[in-house]
């Protein structure tokens, strides 16, 4: 469906809006209608014509604009929060999945009534578009439905599993693990979890401090005491590492880039940024730092007297039973070990090699299975990695990140009155979410071998209407 042509005594109607929302007949919701249109059509060539007509100083944003539209499947009007002449603010839904956005734009009161700015900002559901808590049968005959229409579209290929006391509702997987040898994936398949491998690293960092070989309160100098950033050493605290408030900054860039295939140790990636300076005061802001992990992957190092690798095999994915989860290279064997395809550089699915570190890191990038991935969840909730004091330190979200949302190495939120952490990962080629929800006893894997936010996508439709109790 198509908006009708544009007209200045016509009210413009939002394409496949369920509740009919208009927008206003105003030169700022004219424009915002048709920059709509033009953005939900999916037509580069079409798209860059309406911005050089329309908003040329957005050219600049094309590029990101196609991916969106790509990732998203694009939006539909769901409510007019505002309206002047020449700005409007609208609430906006993603089409492939729960996510909701605000759209403002602004235009000159002259004709033609050129966009002079523009922002699309995600935003929590609003409390007035509810989504209902379904039966367990009712959850999983609507997750696969959902699942099914992504894979048909190319959007999804992975695995999910939804657990209930530890018993499986819901385990499946979906698409191939290598298209050219059209491997399928199985529930065994072990995918690249990305950042899901923090979780992993905050737990060890917890242990050791339940076991009084370390104190959250203490600086990186302690443990790392020839770290050259004298501000790095003496002012950033492990605690400060766990929630990414520690001004350390990320690892990816040019410099990863250029030495990529060269990062195979935790010092490597030390020896490239260790003179670099603080961004920020300690614990004056919030901003997410790989980096920062990489630290703790150091001082659980010195702390425990093991490699990372080792500790975490021994204290984390031994006692839980993870016996497919690890950090092996990219250039070892691994049984199942899933191919990543991206469509980041490209219009079609590639292998996502080419990206790819030497090895995962306590930062992120080693692999699991959605089996082990919910073993993992109920060690910990059985209390069987850490005692209920410090699992409580670890997961309830702390003052100072983002909504009070982020813990040590967990992300803390309540999803549709449900309150739900874990950890989410995402990489070209990969893309992986862990939802642990005691509350009511759910824990929700999903691992894609795609771009995010394939697996985001399926965990959020999943969390979002799990039965109430």
């Amino acid at each position: 469906m198509r908006f009708p042509k544009l007209a200045s005594a016509l009210v413009l109607v939002s394409a496949l809006c369920l509740a009919q929302v208009e927008f206003p007949n105003t030169p700022a919701g004219h424009q915002c209608a048709a920059w709509l249109q033009s953005f939900n059509r999916g037509d580069r060539s079409a798209h860059r014509n309406f911005l050089q007509n329309n908003a040329p100083s957005r050219l600049t944003h094309l590029d990101r604009e196609m991916e969106l539209r790509r990732t998203t499947g694009g939006v539909d009007l769901k409510k007019v929060q505002e309206s002047t002449p020449t700005k409007i603010a609208v609430m906006v839904q993603e089409r492939l999945s729960e996510q909701f956005a605000l759209l403002t734009m602004e235009v000159q009161a002259e004709k033609p009534h050129q966009i002079t700015a523009m922002e699309l900002n995600a935003i929590p559901r609003p409390a007035e578009f509810p989504l209902p808590h379904l039966g367990e049968s009712e959850l999983v005959a609507a997750t696969k439905k959902y699942i099914d229409k992504q894979v048909v579209s190319d959007d999804f290929s992975g695995a999910v599993m939804i657990a209930k006391g530890g018993k499986a509702v819901m385990a499946q997987a979906y698409g191939l693990a290598d298209r050219e040898h059209n491997i399928p994936n199985t529930l065994k398949t072990r995918f690249r979890i990305g950042s899901m491998n923090k979780m992993f690293t905050a737990v060890a960092t917890l242990q050791l401090a339940e076991a009084q070989k370390l104190d959250l309160k203490d600086t990186v100098g302690k443990y790392l005491t020839d770290y050259p950033n004298k501000d790095v050493a003496s002012k950033v605290t492990i605690q400060q590492l766990l929630k990414h408030t520690g001004g350390t900054g990320d690892i990816f860039g040019p410099e990863f880039a250029e030495h990529r295939l060269e990062l195979r140790t935790l010092e490597d990636y030390v020896r490239l940024y260790r003179n670099r300076g603080l961004k920020f005061e300690p614990g004056t802001r919030w901003e997410y730092s790989n980096y920062g992990f990489i630290l703790l992957g150091l001082i659980i190092e010195k702390a425990s007297g093991q490699s990372y690798y080792d500790y975490v095999r021994e204290h984390i994915f031994e006692r839980a039973g993870m016996s497919s989860t690890g950090s092996e290279p990219e250039d070892a064997a691994v049984a199942n070990r899933s191919i990543g395809y991206t469509k980041m550089e490209s219009s079609t699915w590639t292998p996502n090699t080419q990206t790819l570190p030497y090895r995962g890191t306590s930062a992120g990038g080693g692999y699991s299975t959605v089996e082990d991935l919910t073993r993992f969840a109920e060690a910990l909730t059985g209390h069987k990695l850490l005692d209920i004091l410090y699992t409580d330190m670890l997961t309830n979200g702390k003052p100072g990140t983002p909504d009070n949302s982020y813990a040590y190495g967990f992300q803390d939120r309540l999803v549709n009155g449900t309150r739900c952490f874990g950890h989410g990962g995402g990489a070209p080629g990969m893309n992986g979410d862990l939802r642990i929800c005691p509350g009511i006893g759910y824990v929700v894997a999903v691992l894609a071998n795609l771009d995010p936010p394939a697996a985001n996508r399926v965990s959020e439709f999943i969390v979002n209407r799990l039965p109430e109790k």
